[in-house]
This record gives C-alpha cells, sequence and structure tokens, in this order.
C-alpha cells in the first residue's frame, strides 16, 4: 500500500468546507469538512500524539497514536522526504486492547531520520501530527571536523548538513611504527601517579623520564583547553563495579556554562546515555558531582572511557572486565553455633582477590573473618568464625561481572550441658566445597601452563617467517643505526615492543603474561655501550652476549612477541610476622636452573644465623627466624633481570607468657565480704590498651574495684565481694598490631538461698504425706547437705522439729491423723550456712480428693481392628499420684458408654490400642484418671473416628493461581486434587504455607485444615517478595505441596498507570501573583514514581508537588511571569508509564498601546500603526484588536483580531466619511484600555452642480505588481502561531506565489495562505525549528514581476 507524500494537496470532496479547529493537544492540526457535526458524532482527535524519538542506529523504533473520532477514523502514515512502501522496514499496526495506532521500524538506519505524519481522517474531518525522529550514527567519532561543523552550523545553518562529514569520509590516522597508542596519554592524564609503572608496563613504555616529559606537556596543552569550560575539577574516581551490578565513575567539576554539551565516548564512539537510571548509561548529577554509571554489564562494556565537555577531554578510565569462570562453585554450609564455616570456590584463571559479599556487604579480613588465596591464586576460601544465628544469610563470591552464592545455616547448639550458659567456642569447621578442590585447581593450572606453552611456540614460528623492521631508538621515533656501530646484529638496538605477558596483577585481579620490558632496556644500553666503543671484532659482541644472555637478535615491531624466558609464576606476597617469630618469603621461577639475588631495601643479603637463603628448584625461599623490628621493610628478588617485591611487616601485638596465663585462668574462690585479687604480666609495643572485663561488662575504677596498669603488667582487686560477682573475669590487651585476651573465673561463697514451691503431693492418705519441692535457685557455690524440716498441725502454735534429711528435696511423714490438715518448714544446709526457711501451703491426711479430666483422647491412628489413642495427664491431680486411667467408647447413634479396658486393671500409660472394634463402625472415645481416692470426671468425648485401614495422603492441589491481592494480603484459589484409588485418596482439608524469599524455613498460615478451596493471607509486608504453596491433607497424612509457578510480591494486581480525570486542562492562565494548582488523578499498581518536568527540565524549588495514592498536585504559590511553560507529569510502575502536559500562562491584564496613526498608501484602504504596548515583550502570546466606527453607522465594529505586528491595512475605506480607529492590547487574561486614533476624513457640505460631461476617453489601468507594504521579520517562540502579511496592487490582478528557501509551499498543508483584496497573509499554526529560513512572495502578471521577503527567526 503507497501512502501519498505529506506534501501533497488532498482533494476535497464537491461541497466541502475545510473549518479549522483546535485540538486540546498541542501540535495536532484538525480540519473540520462539515459547518455543524451531527450529534453523537465527532470529527478525528488525538487524545495521545507520536512523541519525536532520537535513537541510535540499529535500534528498534517505533510512534505510538491513539485517535477518537466517530466514525472510527482512517489512519495513515507518511514522510516528508522519501518513501514507505518498503513493508519490512515500515510496519504499521493497530492494537485493539489499547486502542493504539503504531509506526515501527525495526533495526532502524541514518537514511530513515526525517518527519514523520499521522493522518487520520473519517467523513466529519481530518486530524494531523508530526513527529521527528533523530538517528545517531554507529561510530561516529569526535574530531577537530566536530568543531568545525559546529561552527558552521552557527555562522552558516542551511549549509551545516553539508559540512558534517560521515565516518567513511573521515582520513584515518595511523599510527607510526614505534608511536605510542593514543589512549595511553588519555589514561595518563586521570590516573594516579601510583599507577603511572602499570601503564607504562600495560602499553610498553620504559623510558620514564621520557614518559613524564612528554606528559607534562600534554597536561599543560589539556589544561588550556579545559579551562574554557571547566572552572574546577578534582575527585576523579575511576570505573569500578559496584554491588549493585553496575559499574560506576565520578568526578567533581564545575562548568562556566552550565548549558555545555557533555558527551560520553567508548572507545572513541560516542554513548548516548540518559538521566533515567534505568538506562544503559547514565548520568547523575549532584551538585558539582558528575556520576557516570554503565548498568547491565556484559563483556562488551570493556573498554576506555572518555568524557568531554564541547570536544574537550575532561577524564579517562580504563574498564577490564577479568574473564573468568568458577569451576567449583560456593555450596550450602550447615554450621553449629560457636563453629567455623568454610566456603570455598575454584576459579578457571589465576585471580589474586576477589569481592566476597555476606548479606549483601562487603566482607573484609579481621577478627570475623578470615579470607585466603592459595599459591597458584585459583582457590579462594572464606571462613566464618564462631558462627552465631545472627550469622544466617547468603555469602557470594563476585569476580568482575560474575558471581555465585549459597546459604550459611547456623544451628542451635543442643547440648544440655551448654543450656543457659555461654558455650566455648569450638574448634571444629563445618562446610567447604566436598570435592578435592586442589586436584581441581591443580588440573587447572596444568591447563593454563599448557595452553601458555602453545601460544608462545606458535608465536615464535610467526616471528620467525616474519621479516623484521627497521628498529626504533626511542618510544615515538623511528630508530636510526649509528654510522660508527659495525656490531653484529645481537647488538643493535631495538625498537620498543607492545607488551607481552608477565605475571603481573591488574587492578581488576588478572594475572597477565610475562612481559620484558625491563630486561630490554638494560639490553639497548648495553648496544649503546658497545657502539661507542666502536667495537667491530667478534670477540666484543660475544661479551656483550656473556654479560646478558638475553639480548636479542634484530629489532622487535609492536604487536610481536618474544619469548619471555625466565619468569615469576608466583611472585613474593606482603607477610607480616610476630616479632620473636619466624617468618619466610617465597617465589616461584619458570625454570629451576636460574639462580637470584635477595636485596633489603635495596641492599643485597646473603643467609646468616636469622637469616637463610633457600633454593628448592625454582622455588626460592627466604626464612627469618626471631624477627626483630629492624626486619622491617622491602625484600626484593631479582632473576635473570626479573624482580618481584614484597613488605615485610613485624609485628609486636601483646603476648602473655603460657605459664602466667594457666596460672591466671585458675579459678579464684572466695567467701563472701572478702577481697579478689586478679594480676598477669605481659609484653607488646607500647601503647597497649588493657580493659577488665566481669560476664562481659568493662569494669571501671570504683568504690569497690582497683584497676592498676603498667607497660609489663597489669592487675585488678575486686573488695567485699557479693554472691552477684561470680562469674567470668576477662582482660583484654590491644595494640595496632592486635588482641589478646585472658580469662579467669570468680567464684564468692555464700549461703544457699531459701528453697522453692510449689509443693508437689505424691500421696496424701489416712496414713501418710509424701511431697516434693524444688531446690535453692542458688546453692551459694556449695552442694546442699542436708533440708532441715519443722512441721505445724493447722490450729496448734507449736512447731515440730522433724530434724535433718539428706539433700534430696523429697519428704515422706508417715506420723500423720486422718483429716487433720499440716504445715511444714523447709530450709538449705551447705557447707557456707543455712538459708532461710522456705513455708508450704496446708495438706490434708486422708481426705478423698478426685482428680479432673484429662485431655481430649487424641487418634494417632487407624486400623480395621485396632484404634490407637493418645491424651495428656490432668492439671488437677487432687493432691495425690494418678495411678492409671479408665477408658471408653461409643458408637455412633448409641447412649451406651462401655468401657474398654477391666476395672481391676487401670491403663497405667497415657496411650492405648483399642483393638475391641467392628471395621466400618464410627468410634468416640473418652478417658478418666484415677488417684488413690478413686476414678475423676471423664475428659471430653474424642471425634469420631472409622475402624479402617489408614488412608493415602491426596496428590496435589490443582490450577493453584493468585485471585486476588493487596499490599498486605493474597487471596489464592485452587481446585481438588483428583482421587486414584491406591495411589492418593480424597483430600479432607488444606494448609497454606509461605515462605519470604529471604528465608528458607516454610510457616503455615493456617493452624487448622480449611474445607474450602479458596484461603486469604493476611498480614503481609508491603512489596515483599514471597513464596507460596497450598498442601492437601486428609486421615492418611499431608500430600505433595503445590508450589505458584513463580514468586509473588505482596501489591494489587499490576496496572498500568492511567489518568482517571475525563478532562483534563492542557492550558491554564494564572494572574501573576496568584498560586498555579494543577491536581492530576490516576491509577496505577505498584505505586509508581512521579516526575514533575518544565519545559523538559526538573522543576525548580519554588514548585511544590505533593503525591498522594492516586493524586499528583504541583503547586507554584506566588506565579511569577518567568513559571511559564509547559509542565509535564510523568507516572511510571514496572508496568508502563503516561505523561501528561498541560501549559500554563502567568500573565497580567495587558496596558494598552501607545499612540495610534493613520495613513493613506492606496485610495479606498487606510494603514493603522500603533507603538507597542510596553507588555509586548515580556507576553510571548500577546497581540491587538483593531476596531473601526465610521461616521454613517456611529458603531464599533472590530475588523482584525490576533494581529502579532504593529500596523494593519483597513480597507474598503469610503471617500467622503469620517473614520476612528481603536486598537486594544489582548492576551490571555483579556483586553486593555483601547488607543483612539485621530479622526480621518472631512465632511463637505453639499452644493449644487453641474456636470459637463466630456468626451470619452479610453482608461487604461493596466500596472505591473508593486507591494505597497512589505513583509516584516518575524521572530516567534516555537509551537506558537506565526502570521506574516503584506499588501500587493497590479492591474491585472497578480499571481500571488509564497517561497520558503525558494521552495513554493502554496501546496503545502502546513501553511494556511490567504489573498483578500490585495491583502496576503501566510499563517503557521505550531511553529517550529524546521520553519526557520527566508519567506518570499511572488507577485507576477503579465505587465512584470515583483518580490518581497522576511526572514523568520524560532526562538527556543
Amino acid at each position: 500500500m503507497k501512502f501519498p507524500k505529506s506534501k501533497d494537496e488532498e482533494p476535497r470532496a464537491p461541497g466541502q468546507v475545510a473549518i479549522r479547529k483546535k485540538s486540546s493537544v498541542p501540535g495536532v492540526m484538525i480540519t473540520q469538512y462539515v459547518e455543524q457535526v451531527p450529534a453523537g458524532k465527532s470529527h478525528p482527535d488525538f487524545t495521545r500524539k507520536p512523541i519525536a524519538l532520537t535513537i541510535q542506529e540499529g535500534k528498534f523504533a517505533f510512534f505510538k497514536a491513539i485517535i477518537t473520532g466517530d466514525p472510527k477514523p482512517d489512519v495513515k502514515w507518511t514522510r516528508n522526504n522519501g518513501d514507505m512502501s518498503d513493508t519490512e522496514r515500515y510496519i504499521v499496526s493497530y492494537d485493539p486492547v489499547l486502542e493504539e495506532h503504531q509506526l515501527q521500524m525495526p533495526n532502524v538506519s541514518v537514511d530513515q531520520a526525517d518527519t514523520y505524519k499521522c493522518f487520520a481522517e473519517n467523513e466529519f474531518g481530518r486530524a494531523v501530527v508530526t513527529a521527528t525522529l533523530n538517528v545517531i550514527e554507529i561510530g561516529f567519532k569526535k574530531s577537530k571536523a566536530l568543531q568545525e561543523a559546529r561552527t558552521a552550523q552557527r555562522e552558516q545553518p542551511q549549509d551545516f548538513k553539508k559540512s558534517l562529514k560521515t565516518r567513511a569520509d573521515r582520513p584515518k590516522e595511523e599510527r607510526k611504527e614505534g608511536e605510542v597508542d593514543e589512549r595511553f596519554w588519555e589514561l595518563l592524564l586521570s590516573a594516579d601517579k601510583k599507577d603511572y609503572e602499570k601503564i607504562c608496563a600495560e602499553y610498553g613504555v620504559t623510558d620514564f623520564r621520557w614518559m613524564l616529559k612528554k606528559l607534562n606537556e600534554k597536561k599543560r596543552e589539556i589544561e588550556e583547553q579545559q579551562a574554557q569550560y571547566v572552572e574546577y575539577l578534582g575527585n576523579l574516581r575511576h570505573i569500578e563495579i559496584k554491588n549493585t551490578g553496575s559499574a560506576q565513575f565520578e568526578f567533581e567539576m564545575d562548568l562556566k556554562d552550565p548549558n555545555a554539551k557533555i558527551f560520553l565516548y567508548k572507545d572513541g564512539v560516542m554513548v548516548p546515555f540518559s538521566v533515567d537510571a534505568d538506562e544503559k548509561h547514565s548520568l547523575r548529577q549532584t551538585g558539582r558531582r558528575f556520576v557516570f554509571s554503565v548498568n547491565g554489564l556484559s563483556a562488551d562494556d570493556a573498554g576506555l572511557y572518555q568524557v568531554d565537555v564541547e570536544g574537550v577531554n575532561v577524564f579517562s578510565t580504563d574498564f577490564k572486565i577479568p574473564m573468568v569462570e568458577f569451576l567449583v562453585k560456593l555450596q550450602e554450609v550447615k554450621a553449629v553455633e560457636r563453629e567455623d564455616a568454610v566456603f570455598e570456590c575454584v576459579l578457571s584463571a589465576p585471580i589474586p582477590k576477589i569481592t566476597w559479599m555476606g548479606k549483601s556487604t562487603p566482607l573484609v579480613q579481621g577478627e570475623k573473618y578470615d579470607i585466603t588465596v592459595s599459591e597458584d591464586m585459583l582457590i579462594h576460601r572464606l571462613v566464618v568464625k564462631d558462627c552465631m544465628k545472627v550469622d544466617n544469610g547468603i555469602y557470594a563470591a563476585v569476580v568482575g561481572i560474575k558471581s555465585c552464592n549459597a546459604w550459611l545455616i547456623v544451628e542451635a547448639d543442643n547440648d544440655p550441658n551448654n543450656r543457659g550458659k555461654k558455650a566455648a567456642r569450638k574448634t571444629t569447621q563445618a562446610g567447604g566445597s566436598g570435592v578435592d578442590v586442589a586436584k581441581i585447581a591443580a588440573e587447572q593450572q596444568s591447563k593454563l601452563q599448557k595452553a601458555r606453552e602453545e601460544r608462545m611456540e606458535t608465536i615464535k614460528q610467526e616471528q620467525a617467517e616474519e621479516p623484521m623492521p627497521v628498529p626504533a631508538t626511542e618510544p615515538g621515533a623511528p630508530a636510526e643505526p649509528k654510522p660508527k656501530a659495525k656490531a653484529k646484529p645481537k647488538a643493535q638496538p631495538k625498537p620498543k615492543p607492545k607488551p607481552k605477558p608477565k605475571p603481573e596483577v591488574t587492578a581488576e585481579g588478572v594475572v597477565e603474561e610475562p612481559e620484558p620490558e625491563e630486561v630490554e632496556v638494560e639490553v639497548e644500553e648495553e648496544v649503546e655501550e658497545v657502539e661507542e666503543e666502536d667495537v667491530v671484532e667478534e670477540p666484543a659482541s660475544e661479551e656483550v652476549e656473556e654479560t646478558k644472555k638475553r639480548v636479542r637478535t634484530g629489532p622487535l615491531v609492536p604487536d610481536t612477541v618474544i619469548d619471555p624466558g625466565v619468569y615469576f609464576t608466583s611472585g613474593l606476597q606482603d607477610i607480616r610476622a610476630i616479632m620473636g617469630q619466624s617468618a619466610e618469603m617465597m617465589c616461584k621461577l619458570s625454570k629451576a636452573d636460574c639462580e637470584g639475588v635477595w636485596y633489603k631495601d635495596g641492599q643485597e643479603i646473603t643467609s646468616t644465623d636469622d637469616l637463610k637463603i633457600i633454593k628448592d628448584g625454582a622455588v626460592h625461599k627466604l626464612v627469618i627466624n626471631n624477627c626483630k623490628e629492624e626486619d622491617n621493610g622491602k625484600y626484593r628478588f631479582e632473576a635473570d633481570g626479573r624482580k618481584s617485591e614484597a613488605m615485610l611487616t613485624v609485628e609486636d601485638p601483646p603476648r602473655m607468657d603460657p605459664d602466667d596465663l594457666a596460672k591466671f585462668s585458675e579459678p579464684v574462690i572466695i567467701k563472701v565480704g572478702q577481697n579478689a585479687s586478679f594480676k598477669l604480666s605481659f609484653v607488646g609495643r607500647e601503647p597497649i590498651k588493657v580493659q577488665w572485663f566481669s560476664e562481659g561488662e568493662e569494669l571501671l575504677n570504683d568504690t569497690n574495684i582497683k584497676i592498676e596498669k603498667s607497660s609489663i603488667e597489669s592487675s585488678l582487686r575486686l573488695t567485699k565481694c557479693q554472691r552477684k560477682n561470680t562469674g567470668e573475669i576477662k582482660l583484654k590487651l590491644k595494640n595496632e598490631f592486635g588482641t589478646i585476651e585472658a580469662v579467669s573465673q570468680l567464684i564468692v561463697l555464700d549461703k544457699p538461698t531459701n528453697p522453692l514451691g510449689p509443693l508437689e503431693v505424691i500421696e496424701a492418705s489416712s496414713s501418710c504425706l509424701d511431697f516434693k519441692w524444688r531446690p535453692p535457685k542458688d546453692d551459694g557455690g556449695s552442694p546442699v547437705i542436708h533440708y532441715n524440716l519443722e512441721r505445724q498441725q493447722i490450729g496448734r502454735n507449736t512447731w515440730k522439729k522433724i530434724g535433718n534429711i539428706p539433700g534430696e528435696a523429697h519428704y515422706k511423714d508417715t506420723d500423720v491423723d486422718h483429716g487433720r490438715k499440716y504445715c511444714y518448714r523447709i530450709r538449705a544446709i551447705t557447707a557456707e550456712g543455712t538459708s532461710d526457711v522456705f513455708e508450704t501451703d496446708d495438706i490434708q491426711a486422708g481426705t478423698k480428693a478426685y482428680p479432673g479430666p484429662p485431655s481430649t483422647p487424641k487418634v494417632v491412628s487407624a486400623f480395621k481392628d485396632c484404634i490407637n489413642l493418645t491424651w495428656t495427664a490432668p492439671t488437677n491431680t487432687g493432691g495425690t499420684n494418678i495411678v492409671g486411667y479408665i477408658l471408653e467408647k461409643r458408637k455412633r447413634g448409641s447412649n451406651l458408654w462401655s468401657q474398654v479396658n477391666r476395672p481391676e486393671e487401670p491403663i497405667k500409660a497415657k496411650e492405648y490400642g483399642v483393638k475391641d472394634v467392628v471395621e466400618g463402625i464410627d468410634y468416640e472415645f473418652r478417658v478418666a484418671a484415677i488417684n488413690f481416692s478413686g476414678a475423676g470426671e471423664p475428659s471430653a468425648p474424642s471425634e469420631f473416628v472409622t475402624a479402617r485401614d489408614p488412608k493415602k495422603p491426596p496428590g496435589k492441589v490443582i490450577d493453584l493461581k493468585i485471585a486476588d491481592s493487596s499490599y498486605s494480603s493474597l487471596s489464592l484459589s485452587w481446585t481438588k486434587p483428583k482421587e486414584e484409588e491406591g495411589v492418593q485418596d480424597e483430600a479432607k482439608g488444606y494448609f497454606v504455607e509461605l515462605r519470604p524469599a529471604e528465608n528458607t524455613e516454610w510457616t503455615r498460615c493456617n493452624s487448622n485444615a480449611i474445607i474450602t478451596n479458596s484461603f486469604t493471607v493476611l498480614g503481609l509486608k508491603s512489596m515483599a517478595m514471597y513464596w507460596v504453596r497450598v498442601v492437601a491433607t486428609n486421615e492418611g497424612g499431608d500430600g505433595e505441596p503445590q508450589n505458584l509457578d513463580n514468586y509473588f510480591i505482596a501489591m494489587p494486581p499490576p496496572v498500568r498507570p492511567n489518568f482517571t480525570d475525563r478532562k483534563m486542562k492542557s492550558f491554564l492562565v494564572v494572574r501573576a501573583g496568584n498560586s498555579a494548582r494543577v491536581t492530576i488523578n490516576f491509577e496505577a499498581s505498584p505505586i509508581p514514581t512521579i516526575i514533575w518536568l518544565k519545559d523538559g527540565m526538573p522543576v525548580t524549588k519554588r514548585v511544590t508537588v505533593s503525591n498522594t495514592d492516586g493524586t499528583s498536585q504541583l503547586l507554584i504559590p506566588s506565579a511569577e511571569r518567568s513559571d511559564s511553560g509547559v509542565y509535564t507529569i510523568t507516572v511510571k510502575n514496572m508496568v508502563g508509564q503516561e505523561t501528561f502536559s498541560t501549559e500554563i500562562r502567568i500573565t497580567d491584564d495587558p496596558k494598552p498601546p501607545g499612540p495610534v496613526e493613520l495613513e493613506e498608501n492606496v485610495p479606498g484602504t487606510l494603514t493603522v500603526s500603533w507603538v507597542p504596548s510596553p507588555d509586548e515583550k515580556r507576553d510571548d502570546r500577546l497581540h491587538y484588536m483593531v476596531a473601526k466606527r465610521d461616521s454613517v453607522k456611529q458603531t464599533w465594529q472590530t475588523v482584525a483580531d490576533r494581529v502579532f505586528n504593529n500596523n494593519f491595512t483597513a480597507v474598503n475605506i469610503m471617500p467622503g466619511r469620517q473614520y476612528v480607529f481603536r486598537v486594544y492590547t489582548k492576551n490571555d487574561m483579556g483586553l486593555s484600555e483601547p488607543s483612539e486614533s485621530p479622526t480621518w476624513g472631512i465632511m463637505k457640505k453639499k452644493e449644487k452642480f453641474t456636470i459637463n460631461i466630456p468626451e470619452s476617453k479610453t482608461c487604461n489601468f493596466d500596472s505591473a505588481p508593486t507591494f505597497t507594504v512589505p513583509l516584516k521579520t518575524h521572530a516567534s517562540p516555537e509551537k506558537y502561531e506565526c502570521y506574516m502579511s503584506c499588501a500587493v496592487r497590479g492591474n491585472p490582478t497578480p499571481r500571488i506565489t509564497w517561497y520558503r528557501n525558494n521552495v513554493s509551499i502554496n501546496a503545502n498543508s502546513n501553511y494556511f495562505i490567504s489573498n483578500t483584496c490585495g491583502v496576503c497573509s501566510l499563517l503557521i499554526l505550531s511553529v517550529g525549528p524546521k520553519d526557520n529560513g527566508e519567506y518570499k512572495i511572488v507577485a507576477e502578471n503579465s505587465l512584470g514581476r515583483n518580490e518581497s521577503s522576511t526572514q523568520l527567526t524560532i526562538r527556543e
């Protein structure tokens, strides 16, 4: 289907009118075809218009529009310059659900950038709207041509496109042999000084003196360029991967021009970015702080990122992503409290350090966590020390963009000996990967070594086949051999090769291959010495070979790899040693037959008694015995020109003598009121912080506490100790190197506390009273030896002494009288004294007291020949022991209870299997307790149970789904599971189980099974993530749970943001000084993010935005003219977003124009001109209205409205009449007072006259076209109307043609052109940047041709 171009004139049916209508959506042009639209019908209109789009080449571009109209309008899409017949590149679609029309352009290309139009037409009218598509070309790179193009754009806008060069047109600058990559300097300009060496090694630069000189020159040059746009630049932070899975870099910058353009480049290619944090590349600016983010990281995101301001580089950072995989991932660890937990993983490439995360928080080496890495840097371990319940959670290992995680589950210590006490820390470890990680790492290391050797062999072969280029003598310039040098090619200077592998660790932690640049520098120096001595003989070059074995023959070209020879497979590592102990430094070379030299702080060292140098094949060790403070320093090992350095730090933490510590750990036992002393000596570097603790609470000097401290010992003295002082005494010593603790116990002996109740009566018969009590809560530090008892018969005042009994809290009194009540006094006796008295309640001997009812019997299991029951004892035993139970049964429908057990054989246990049952009959049961007095009341009957074999558990419920949800509740529904005989029986009820996403345990939402097929879960946390499942159950037990297919979030069903007000004002006029208020009602779920913008920028602080549930309000308390603009609200959530714009115009009553003048330029017309109103410059929408009154009609008549210039030509001026004109200033608030013109024309008295008719002559009024009023220059705001007019006369009537930039626009529907009695006008409803340019009107007839031109400038 082929659509007409937008410039084609649409045909109009006979009798059809063209009435221009204004749409509620800005930018929509409506033409109504009938004078009156029938009731219930409507012409087309846009409720949502297509939005201008800027997109990168190759992406998916689309325009969306929602159109109303009755009958349903036909919709067509066109473009200004180009064909849309290719259905693969242009896909027109309609979504009947959303009532949305779309124009889709998959894989958009640069040639599709254009202005697109959407036409909607029915029998009552047509609506038209335009949208611009801008396409960013991939590979557009910064260059001087960009600056020249910008200048050309300002000087000659019409030739701007011609001045731009495409990527293919720009010449490529090839780097000469030996020159340094430009990225090298861009990195150095933004790098810290400590990173210079690493960057130089990466780019193969070895002449540091030359590098620093060149860098200073470039710094001065770039600072001069930056000074044009930047006032301040600092706090540069290079790119790094954040915990959120994104990468960020930031800096602080003050711009001289806040509107200066900021560009982001990756590897020289411009990258579009947005202020939206959800986009791939985003910029967040807070004050002077700029933060760039790269989201959704992948391997393609690695590269050099640069930030430019107006084409001047201000910051560069290199982003490297280590290419590594997890060969062995973390496994779930279950540990017992106070035990250590171990997580370990194996990587596919050596990494010296990875990031460990615990519950989304980075972990560091310390007292709680021990982080280690193996010698080959493949195995990484995390040890969580002294696990407690609070350590439960997810732990993760992160390397670049790769990560793996696992749960740590800490279980409670069930050791009964530790109950109520602080358990001692365990020495065992839990966890690990469960596989032989050392074996896997060794296999991977051999694979890496084999691949490295194969790669080196391949490179050697390729190098042998390639010719050698001319060598270079210094970085950045080709080498020129000296004439007097006669040495062999071996001794010739070589160019600086590109970096080649050397075991060096990058900032991201990737171990790179060895690179030989240091040796090459030495070789070059040797060569220069040879040349200066004019060596021409063969032996001289042999001496050079002997001096440096690795002198290479011939020069190297960039990107050529040479066998590195000997290199470090494992370098030295920084170590810490305790003073007086041994320390060992170790490194490993690639070859075992290479010797090396050890240095300390630059001085060569040899073996001594305390310093031993050991060589074991390729492994070289330095062992330092009895470390002293003077052993601190930097140690270096050199072998064959290679070196590896590390720091030895000798620490002097607090230490204690083991004998003194053992003596201190012995418990101190004293009696109450006595004093206790603790003392311990120590050594360590001062200052040492000394702290004493009692049961974890720090002790300070007080009345009864005396603490003394010195540099070698500390003592604690506690005076007048009380029993409450018993507990753990701890001494903690801490200095800059570490912490140590010593623990002892203080036991203060005292008399016991009184025995405790309640009294437990075992037997209360006519012949004896047998009872128990509880021992004292605190025995005073000594065991109870005896209990002393006294007895009083109720009614008497005397107490009978029973005496001491053994230390068991039990007594049987046989000297009692039937029916009497007795009371007892009990005291506990230990070696430290006698406790206070415990007096019991009254106990009666011999009176019958029956027990209460037991609990309702519970059916444990049921079979066709046996039903198993269980119950619990009654809470009221009647004062004596329970001796047995009576169990009774009753059939359904019967009133008779029958006893199950024989009367003389009571049931001793609290469970029983009833075998006297008939299959298929329903039974209920009850039980009664028996004590010495007899049987008590029976319990409540149990539920009916059928005597039959157990049922099978039911299956999974069917069609589990969410019926409804809110921020605090969830409604579920499901279908009953199917029955399969012998496999799964009928479900009798259901349990709903819930699990928060961060937990591992399921909790049941209903304690009792529900019988309905729906359930509502209450009490959810808003926006929290949950898993849910339903379990069917019956008499056979619980079936398998049925989970929802995915987790759910506690929120209402997702609702795309939608504005609920049917009529929202898109234009609002407010008087200056009054408050402006815009209220928007919407519906959305989940709770959306609401953003207000003014003319595309965030609103100022003067504007108050209030958001509630379903409503957003924008308030300007005291509006000013500067607050005028288009305010846009964006309501966005995870489902989608909706946008609405309203224009707020802040204005005031207009002031009248200045004096009005009249002038007659053409007979029959009057030109009315006036001085502009003072408000004209402040109000873009201000215009004028002209009224006329003549001496005949004597009434005021409006002759012109919406006049945007300061003159108007009135026509049909009759001679002999007087005319008066009034000019009004008009804006959105209304009319001003008029400015009145002087009276035009003089009435003459009528006199009689005679007419002498002369002989008629032929008159010729023919004339060439002339402009009596030419076009004037116009400057109009964007999206406003623009009106141009002029006056022309000529005979015959001239033909009028309008041109824009020399292109005829008479047939263009975007312009409304009229010609009334020689007054020619051009109206543009909504001007935009595309309307900029020269406008010209040409009038021509048979006698000649004339033209008038003007310039239209669009203000932003």
